[in-house]
């Protein structure tokens, strides 16, 4: 298949992919740090315990993004993620703008956690779909299976808000 120049169609838009694949292999990286830092913040054993398992599960992203690198034929990289480095900011601001051991805290880091859940959401998602066109059925499998998690990580983190952090943070 060739376009016009004679170049091979796709080829820009496989770039496009690859770049924005490394936009998120960026973030995942990124969260692996931030991700503690919330967890050692939160103040209930609960919130606390969700950032634990969202950073196994970040530490297992990281390993599939470089798994779809490999399938790509191309060597990881990284490509600074301007909206994850804001969503990171906000999570840490959060913690400097509230009393350590509240429940207002807590509701504020599931609410950064959730924002960085929908922005992944968004990303695997679309990457999802672009790797449909690209034709690799691996990649698309590798990017639903991150995909789902994101999804069910995201229904997780509103359970534990919904159960009692909501409620406890609106009486303090």
């Amino acid at each position: 298949m060739f376009g016009k120049n004679g170049e091979m169609k796709g080829k820009e838009f496989k770039e496009f992919f690859i770049d924005n694949l490394k936009d998120i292999y960026w973030a995942e990286k990124e969260l692996t740090r931030a991700l503690p830092e919330m967890q050692a913040a939160a103040t209930s054993p609960q919130a606390a315990a969700a950032f634990e398992k969202h950073t196994r599960e970040t530490e297992r992203h990281v390993q599939l993004v470089e798994q779809v690198f490999q399938a790509l034929e191309v060597e990881p990289e990284t490509k600074t993620c301007p909206a994850m480095e804001g969503l990171v900011k906000e999570a840490k601001e959060i913690i400097k703008d509230t009393d350590k051991d509240s429940f207002i805290r807590d509701a504020g880091l599931i609410l950064a956690a959730q924002k960085v859940e929908h922005y992944e959401i968004a990303t695997y998602g679309t990457l999802r779909i672009f790797s449909r066109y690209l034709g690799d059925q691996e990649v698309t499998a590798l990017l639903e299976q991150i995909l789902s998690n994101e999804k069910e990580t995201d229904v997780s983190l509103t359970v534990i808000a919904e159960d009692f952090i909501n409620a406890k943070a609106a009486e303090e």
